[in-house]
């Protein structure tokens, strides 16, 4: 297909090279910006300094923590940190034109046992057409992709009549401090793309996710006479069945959006700890999980759903001796962006016009930054490299071709959206 495009244009397109994608990737695989740790404010301090360089009006800002995590709404965190910045980039267009935003998270999860890694998770290997590498698909590959969109739009000397903000946030992973604050700081658009690893489909709508704690109540006892006490990890065995019937009925029917897979709101519990001593009978269980909150379902009816299942156990111990509840960490609301929005259009159009064919739309089953994008207001979808089945997972990597295929898409995206002069 021939496309009918401006001379600077057709230049960018032109530079989306596989050696600038993979050396930029690699670049921000190198540095292991875990949730909370020290590396994730040292990535977003060299984010700053690539934007800065690139000649977009940068804010480069440290997040106040104590102020932000007093907001009502404050959608929650998990990993202890002690600072945190926000980084936005803004390329000004030369009119008074739209905003388009590019959102990305530099944070990434733990390497999980470094032993499963057959390759260095933070050299950012490039083998068999593809980068390797902790958050090479989750989602720095996203990130690379919208740097160099905008680097090979400025360097063909495009020119805009509205303005592009990349937005490198953190904490992601455990709530969305990062976006949080960056909103709460003003930034704002009238669209956003969040280049999270969709395998090129459009993403307009995603699940919550609610992160919870379960403290099931045992009676000790020398392990001699177990029969003397009353054994807290039996009385968790009733509750991990009364939550996979919970999850059944909850899934039960779905959104058209999440016809694509049977399980489209998962409730999962991921820590179990029970007992401090092997020859006694536990007398204390904690369970720790997220429950998959339904499009359009406020997150308090969810959260009763699961305290309302739990209060209903038949079981003499439990009914005196309840279990105690506790929602912690991120809180996930759902997200939706409508069909008929414009900017999916845009993003469909173009997609289709480079390769030929409309990628697909479908809903996510995890939670994401775009539920906060769109409270605010910003119609938001996602569409990014990578498969996320391969996030979070060792050798975690992505395609070099999706990288390419979807800069390219972003370039042309852009150009259309804010006018290309």
């Amino acid at each position: 297909m021939t496309l009918d495009l401006s001379p600077g244009l057709s230049t960018a397109l032109a530079a989306v090279r596989a050696k600038r994608l993979v050396d930029v990737l690699r670049e921000l695989v190198t540095v292991p910006t875990i949730t909370g740790s020290a590396a994730e404010s040292e990535g977003q301090r060299a984010m700053a300094a690539r934007l800065d360089g690139m000649g977009l009006d940068t804010d480069y800002w440290e997040i106040d923590l104590e102020d932000t995590l007093r907001v009502a709404d404050f959608p929650g965190l998990e990993a202890p940190r002690t600072q945190a910045f926000g980084v936005v980039g803004t390329w000004h267009g030369a009119d008074d034109g739209p905003t388009l935003v590019l959102n990305g998270h530099l944070d990434v999860v733990p390497l999980g046992d470094p032993l499963a890694w057959t390759l260095d998770p933070w050299a950012g290997v490039a083998r068999d057409g593809r980068v390797f590498g902790r958050g090479a698909c989750d989602m720095k590959g996203g990130l690379a992709c919208t740097l160099v969109a905008l680097e090979v739009l400025r360097a063909a000397g495009v020119t805009l009549r509205g303005s592009v903000a990349l937005h490198s946030v953190v904490g992601e992973e455990d709530g969305g401090l990062g976006t949080f604050a960056t909103l709460r700081r003003g930034h704002t658009g009238d669209a956003a793309i969040i280049c999270e690893p969709t395998n090129l489909a459009i993403i307009p709508a995603c699940a919550g996710a609610l992160t919870f704690r379960l403290t099931v109540p045992g009676l000790s006892a020398h392990a001699s006479v177990r029969g003397e006490g009353v054994d807290a990890v039996e009385k968790y065995l009733l509750v991990h069945q009364a939550l996979r019937a919970l999850e059944a009925r909850r899934n039960v029917t779905t959104h058209p959006l999440m016809s694509h897979t049977s399980l489209p709101y998962p409730l999962s519990v991921g820590i179990v700890r029970a007992g401090d001593w092997a020859s006694s009978v536990p007398d204390l269980l904690v369970a720790e999980g997220r429950i998959g909150v339904a499009l359009g379902e406020d997150p308090r009816d969810a959260r009763a759903a699961l305290e309302g299942c739990l209060a209903e156990l038949d079981d003499p111990w439990l009914s005196e001796h309840p279990i105690t509840v506790e929602w912690y960490g991120g809180q996930f609301a759902p997200g939706e962006l409508a069909l008929d929005a414009p900017l999916l259009e845009l993003v469909r159009t173009a997609h289709a016009d480079l390769y030929g064919s409309s990628p697909s739309i479908h809903g996510a089953t995890y939670g994401s930054d775009l539920r906060l994008m769109s409270a605010a207001g910003i119609p938001t979808l996602h569409y990014g490299p990578g498969d996320i089945r391969l996030a979070h997972r060792p050798d975690e990597s992505v395609p070099v071709q999706d990288l390419l295929d979807v800069t390219r898409t972003l370039a042309l995206l852009i150009a259309r959206f804010c006018g290309d002069r």
